[in-house]
């Protein structure tokens, strides 16, 4: 795991920010809907929290305003996690953004899977030859350069194993697939689901066989927030709720992002997601 708590990725103007992209509301347009003056909205975007403003724009913007609220003043984090058979990797990508990668494995059998690579995958590849493990596949949640930038490296130095991706997204390194495909890796059976939204061909992974069930989600779903709805911000909502919001509230989550959590936090704090409070 890693040595110090990851930060959240996201904070609170940056839900709002989102939101707004994603819907294509801008700025004046919000003003006229909700009666917040512009400034005010301009200040929130900019980190300048004021609670009132901020909660006259959450029905507006389909968010949970005490979720939101909370996220500024930083009364929230998601617990600790630590699972048996699972590491987390944070390396920083382009100075200053953390980027996460995780190698799940069978402690029978030292079976193991590597899901992305993070910025530097120098300790994932130390961690891997230190507990004896043997990578069976390299799964990609998705081909954005930070979380494939070490790709070659990986698989070169953990014995050349089958890398896969989603077909919507091609690799020349990689088989693609379409999600639904499941992949053995020792006693841990890996699930696949399309979380499409913030790239074209997201997937999950969703990891059954350690002590509690685990999906390795990359940009679907940050704790607190969610990826940018880069290809389509309507999808990448309705995706998790989908393929994310259905699994166990203690499947723990695995983003590409920010710090670990479950989706029973994520159902109580993500603003993105309002039904669940």
């Amino acid at each position: 795991m890693s040595h110090q708590p990851i930060p959240l990725e996201d904070f609170f103007e940056d839900v709002i920010g989102k939101t707004c992209r994603g819907l294509g509301i801008d700025d004046g347009t919000l003003s006229f809907i909700t009666g917040v003056d512009e400034a005010k909205i301009v200040g929130l975007k900019n980190g300048e929290f004021d609670e009132q403003a901020c909660r006259e724009l959450c029905s507006t913007l389909s968010l949970d305003a005490d979720a939101l609220v909370a996220m500024a003043a930083k009364t929230w984090a998601p617990k600790p996690v630590d699972v048996s058979g699972l590491r987390q990797f944070h390396s920083i990508y382009g100075g200053d953004m953390g980027v996460n990668a995780y190698v799940a494995f069978d402690e029978a059998t030292k079976s193991a899977a590597v899901f992305d690579t993070g910025a530097d995958a120098s300790e994932l590849i130390s961690t891997v030859a230190e507990l004896g493990l043997k990578v069976e596949a390299v799964l990609i949640t998705h081909t954005h350069h930070d979380h494939i930038i070490e790709l070659d490296r990986v698989l070169t130095e953990t014995g050349n194993p089958p890398c896969f991706v989603s077909d919507r997204e091609p690799l020349p390194q990689a088989e693609g697939f379409a999600p639904g495909r499941t992949f053995q890796i020792g006693g841990l059976t890996i699930s696949t689901r399309s979380t499409t939204g913030h790239s074209v061909g997201g997937v999950s992974y969703v990891i059954e066989g350690l002590s509690k069930p685990v999906v390795i989600v990359g940009d679907a779903l940050f704790s607190s927030s969610m990826g940018g709805g880069v290809v389509s911000f309507p999808d990448a909502l309705e995706s998790n709720r989908r393929e994310l919001f259905t699994l166990s509230d203690d499947c723990v989550v695995c983003p590409g992002h920010g710090p670990m959590s479950t989706i029973g936090e994520e159902k109580a704090h993500n603003p993105f997601y309002p039904e669940f409070k």
